[in-house]
C-alpha cells in the first residue's frame, strides 16, 4: 500500500477564514456530544489506565442485558469458563500441542462511567495457564474486553429494570476468543454483538474535538489519513499536521469554548483540505476519511480505537456511547 506524505509544519493564513470555505452542511449540534457540550475530565487510577491505554480495541455495540446483576460476576466468570472449556473441546482457540487452562475473571471498573445513572464498567479478561505449572505468576494474559456506557441516559431511560445498559464493549485479543465471549453474553443474557464502524462525519468530529484538547507540549502530530477510491490498487494519504498549528486553527474556529457545532467542524476540515491542496493540488474532499490520529487518541473507519491520554478517556468513550447508541436504536 502506497502513501503519501503531507508533513505540514505550519499553516499560513492561520487567523484568518476569510476563504470563502462552504457552511452549508449542518447548522445545528451534533449528537455526538449530548446538548453539543464537552464532559468534565476525570482522573482514572493508574491501575485502570494501565490495561487500556495504547492498545488496538476492536469497537461493539451491544443490546441492553437482560438479568444480568453485577454482584453475580464470580459465578458468571464461572459459567464462562465452562463455556470456554466446551468450545476448546470443539478444536477453538487452543495452541497447538500445548495443553492450557483458560482462567476466566470478571470484575467491575466503578471509575468508567461519566454519571451516576450509568452501569458501571464490566471487565473481562481470559489468561493462559499451562497444566504443568500452576504459579500464578506464569498466567499470561491473552484477552480483554470491556463494557461500558458513559452518558447513556438515552438508552438507560428506555428500558425495564430488567436490563442493564452498556451499550460498548471493546476488545483485545484474538477474534476467536471475542467470538466466544460475545456469544456465551448472547445466550446467556438474550444481547445482540455488532461491530460499530465509525464514518468519516464522526471521524472529523474526533479530530476536531481532541484537537481542542489541551496535552503535554510534546504532543505527536495529527495525522489524518485518507483512502482514495476508485483505483486498480489501494491508495492512501497521510496528511500530519503539527499539533501546536491544528489547535491555533482550531482556537480561531471555534466560537464558544467547551462547545462544537457541525459547522465549526466543516470549516476546520475545510481549511485543512484547502490547505493540503494548495501544496499538493489534491482535493481530499474527493477521498474517504478512515483514520483520525492525534495525542488524546487514535480511531479507524473499521471500528478500532487507542486511548493514549488517561485524563480523556472518559470523553472518548462518550462519544463511542453516542455512536453505539445510535446503531442500536
Amino acid at each position: 500500500m502506497e502513501s503519501v506524505d503531507g508533513a505540514l509544519r505550519t499553516l499560513p493564513s492561520i487567523g484568518r477564514l476569510s476563504w470563502g470555505l462552504p457552511f452549508g452542511r449542518g447548522q445545528g449540534r451534533c449528537g455526538l456530544s449530548p446538548g453539543g457540550r464537552l464532559r468534565l475530565q476525570r482522573n482514572l487510577d493508574s491501575e485502570t489506565t494501565a490495561f487500556l491505554l495504547r492498545k488496538r480495541w476492536a469497537l461493539y455495540s451491544v443490546t441492553p442485558l437482560y438479568k444480568f446483576s453485577s454482584a453475580h460476576l464470580k459465578a458468571y466468570a464461572k459459567l464462562l469458563s465452562a463455556y470456554i472449556a466446551a468450545e476448546k473441546q470443539k478444536g477453538l482457540a487452543v495452541e497447538v500441542g500445548v495443553e492450557l487452562d483458560i482462567k476466566v475473571a470478571i470484575s467491575s471498573l466503578p471509575d468508567l462511567k461519566g454519571s451516576d445513572q450509568d452501569e458501571a464498567a464490566i471487565l473481562v479478561q481470559l489468561s493462559l495457564r499451562s497444566q504443568a505449572s500452576q504459579k500464578k505468576s506464569e498466567e499470561k494474559l491473552v484477552w480483554s474486553g470491556w463494557f461500558c456506557s458513559v452518558c447513556g441516559d438515552d438508552l438507560s431511560k428506555n428500558v425495564s429494570a430488567d436490563f442493564t445498559c452498556l451499550p460498548v464493549f471493546l476488545a483485545n485479543g484474538a477474534e476467536s476468543y471475542t467470538s466466544i465471549v460475545g456469544s456465551w453474553f448472547q445466550e446467556i443474557f438474550d444481547c445482540c454483538f455488532h461491530r460499530l464502524a465509525i464514518s468519516p462525519l464522526n471521524l472529523s468530529w474526533m479530530a476536531a474535538m481532541w484537537t481542542g484538547c489541551k496535552v503535554e507540549e510534546n504532543a505527536s502530530a495529527m495525522e489524518l489519513v485518507f483512502s482514495v477510491p476508485n483505483l486498480p490498487q489501494s491508495l492512501d494519504i497521510s496528511y500530519a499536521i503539527h499539533p501546536e498549528d491544528a489547535k491555533a486553527l482550531w482556537d480561531t474556529v471555534q466560537k464558544t469554548p467547551g462547545e462544537i457545532t457541525q459547522e465549526e467542524v466543516d470549516v476546520f476540515m475545510d481549511c485543512l483540505y484547502s490547505h493540503f491542496h494548495r501544496h499538493f493540488k489534491i482535493h481530499l474532499s474527493a477521498t474517504k476519511l478512515v483514520k483520525v490520529s492525534t495525542a488524546v487518541a487514535s480511531a479507524h473507519c473499521d471500528g478500532i480505537i487507542k486511548f493514549l491520554q488517561s485524563q480523556y478517556v472518559i470523553e472518548v468513550l462518550m462519544l463511542l456511547t453516542e455512536l453505539a447508541i445510535s446503531q442500536i436504536q
